[in-house]
């Protein structure tokens, strides 16, 4: 009797065990999921329409939430919310000096993926990103002077609301996502285009890690 007692339990045992992996697969795709990340952008421009200004790329913090709803097992949508660090570093030539421009621009990105999920542990997204300049930071140096100028919600020159595309990729380990994105401004920031000011869009690329609940 004892014997077929603990028969009956490690039978229950390992059917529970197989239904709970089964249905934590199954939840990756077909369940709603809330989730936080945080990652790191590289940041730099691009169309900058002036010959003399050249842009290298720039390493800035990114993080937020976002929520994964499915649409059938393999297709969802996934909305996030992001603080998101951008700019580039800079150099020109101005009134017969050279000179360097370090400019960090913050930001809050609104991406809206439309999902593919192929695999339980594989998500595959695209969709528009809409971006809005919460401030921006500029450090100015040439030869004789260095200027830092910090500006919030007030730059008059700057387009404040971007819209954007993305795409990327997330790699589901149990609950923890892991990402990659590609990111570009489909409008300009609507600057002069002088050497100083210039016009530009932003491009980046963003690594990410995050817990899914």
């Amino acid at each position: 009797m004892k014997k077929i007692t603990l028969s009956i339990l490690a039978l229950t045992l390992i059917s529970l065990s197989a239904s709970s992996q089964d249905e934590s697969t199954m939840d990756v795709r077909t369940a709603v999921h809330a989730g936080v990340k945080i990652g790191i952008n590289r940041a730099n421009v691009y169309d900058s329409k002036t010959e003399e200004f050249d842009a290298e790329p720039k390493l800035g913090f990114a993080g937020g939430a976002f929520i994964s709803i499915p649409i059938g097992r393999y297709l969802g949508v996934q909305p996030e919310v992001l603080f998101s660090q951008k700019g580039f570093n800079g150099k020109g030539r101005f009134a017969g000096s050279n000179y360097d421009l370090k400019r960090t621009t913050n930001h809050l990105d609104i991406p809206l993926y439309f999902a593919v999920k192929p695999s339980p542990f594989l998500t595959i997204m695209a969709g528009p990103q809409f971006s809005y300049l919460l401030s921006k930071k500029d450090v100015f140096t040439n030869n004789q002077f260095t200027i830092e100028q910090e500006q919030d919600f007030n730059t008059e020159n700057i387009k404040k609301n971007i819209l954007g595309a993305a795409i990327g990729i997330d790699i589901n380990v149990k609950y923890v996502v892991f990402g990659l994105r590609a990111n570009w401004d489909l409008q300009q920031n609507l600057g002069d285009g002088d050497s100083v000011s210039p016009r530009y869009k932003n491009q980046w690329i963003q690594a990410s890690i995050g817990v899914r609940m």
